[in-house]
């Protein structure tokens, strides 16, 4: 069917036609509000233009299908699942499940294709799909685009050989693989914390398997989120974290989000650690094990993993890249990196760590074995032993999703025009402007502030670090916010400095 344009909610054409806002296609995955930006009849016909999308392409007609654990999602995985066998698709539906167990499953099951249900770290009231073909690697903009215009122009074409199989068992072999037949050799002892998402079906088990003493946050799975949203990128979890651990004595926190696909850190003395320092700490660890290997980070990461003298002694190669789980990964497999680390808390541990997905749940079995084989360092020892770097948290300025990139590209053209006119930003030169990935201004001593636009939410993206000073890392943040206030689209920020 193709999208009726007059179809709303509350109406008698909302439950037989589909409704698909054509701003849920995003760069690397679908996100839509659900049941305002999307209805079920939509998901059957993004079930059907993604299974005919499968035929296009030649790829086995063949797919797991899980979602996360939300009181919507089955409802909506369900939906998806009539427009795949619609098309011809054979749906292997591994249940409940995180994002990585759905990835893993593709590799369990030797099957070429995965559909994930699931709103990622969004709040409740949000709905959306990963997917991809060609394991490990999920859609980017090139596949986005093409699905984009078999579902809207109604281009999918329904197949005889669709057909449905519940397949029971991948949780468990996803938990063994991650195991494996590591065991701690030293006591460490885990606050584990999940908000109450789909994390909280995993992560307590692995750890007590692992020998790790658990001490639980709020690890009763409860899709209302009673706490907090599950995301270890917000200051509230983190900053709950930190409690948790001072209460508790623990020696680090280990934090999921809502699919669990990322992995946030605070440590032994309650100071939260961000994601790309955690990144460099494991970099560390891991080019000890395999000097000469590379690295990728994306363009929102510390500036660490081409400056670190650790890095630079062990041979490592840095790579900064474009954000995002699909640029990332496919960036990591291009290129035969050993990992890459994005400042969002996906990590890509590539063979022989990992399968080269994101996995919230490995990481934190590699931070465990990291702790393992410093049995005389704490976390926090780990994170005083990188060079002293002055960060903003991730923030995110409104804008809406119609509007975004059109502002971004008149950004990224203001700060390049800064740079060419030689104009001094925080008091100092800039060196140069990267725009892999919006505007990443770099100034003569290394510090640098990025602005671009989120491809999930109605929002620009903004961070700033400094090697210098707390001080300087403020005056960067002003003059990129002078620059990005020249833009009435732009709102308000969800947090700041």
């Amino acid at each position: 069917m193709t999208p009726a344009p007059t179809v709303t909610p509350n109406s008698w054409d909302f439950l037989k036609y589909p409704m698909i806002a054509p701003t849920g296609f995003r760069e690397y995955d679908a996100r839509w509000k659900y049941p305002d930006e999307i209805n079920l009849p939509g998901m059957t016909a993004l079930g059907l233009g993604l299974g005919t999308q499968m035929r296009r392409r030649g790829i086995a007609p063949v797919i797991a299908v899980g979602n996360d654990y939300r009181d919507y999602s089955l409802t909506i995985k369900q939906a998806l699942i009539i427009g795949l066998m619609q098309a011809g698709i054979q749906v292997k539906d591994i249940g409940p499940a995180l994002s990585p167990m759905a990835y893993f499953a593709q590799f369990h099951l030797d099957v070429p294709a995965v559909a994930m249900v699931t709103a990622s770290h969004n709040p409740n009231g949000w709905t959306g799909v990963k997917m991809g073909f060609d394991r490990p690697l999920t859609h980017g903009p090139d596949e986005m685009a093409e699905l984009r215009d078999i579902v809207l122009q109604g281009q999918g074409e329904a197949a005889p050989g669709g057909s449905y199989e519940f397949v029971d068992g991948v949780r468990e072999a996803y938990l063994d693989d991650l195991v494996g037949d590591f065991r701690m050799t030293r006591k460490l002892k885990v606050v584990c914390a999940t908000g109450n998402g789909t994390a909280a079906a995993f992560a307590p088990e692995l750890f007590e398997r692992l020998g790790v003493e658990v001490v639980p946050s709020h690890t009763e799975l409860d899709y209302t989120f009673p706490n907090y949203n599950p995301n270890p990128e917000a200051m509230e979890m983190l900053h709950d974290m930190a409690a948790t651990v001072k209460a508790s004595g623990a020696d680090l926190a280990l934090g999921f989000d809502g699919d669990g696909d990322r992995c946030g850190v605070v440590d032994d003395e309650g100071e939260e650690i961000f994601a790309d320092k955690v990144g460099v700490i494991l970099a560390r660890d891991l080019s000890k094990i395999h000097p000469n290997a590379t690295f990728v980070a994306d363009v929102k990461s510390t500036g660490l993993f081409a400056s670190d003298p650790e890095l630079r002694k062990n041979g490592v190669t840095a790579d900064y890249w474009k954000t995002g789980h699909s640029h990332m990964k496919r960036r990591v497999k291009e290129i035969g990196a050993l990992a890459g680390f994005e400042k969002s808390g996906h990590y890509f541990l590539a063979d022989p760590i990992g399968r080269g997905y994101d996995c919230g749940i490995r990481v934190a079995v590699e931070i465990c074995k990291l702790m393992d084989r410093n049995p005389d360092m704490s976390m926090s020892d780990l994170r005083r032993a990188l060079p002293r770097t002055w960060s903003t948290p991730t923030m995110s300025p409104y804008c809406s999703d119609t509007e975004k990139y059109d502002v971004l590209a008149r950004l990224v053209d203001k700060l390049v025009a800064k740079h060419d006119a030689g104009e001094p930003f925080a008091g100092r030169a800039i060196k140069e402007v990267v725009t892999v990935n919006g505007a990443r201004v770099i100034l003569d001593n290394g510090s640098w502030g990025l602005v671009r636009a989120s491809s999930n939410t109605p929002n620009l993206v903004v961070v700033c670090e400094s090697s210098e000073s707390e001080d300087e890392m403020r005056a960067i943040f002003r003059d990129i916010d002078v620059v990005i206030r020249t833009e009435p689209a732009v709102g308000d920020y969800d947090q700041t400095i």
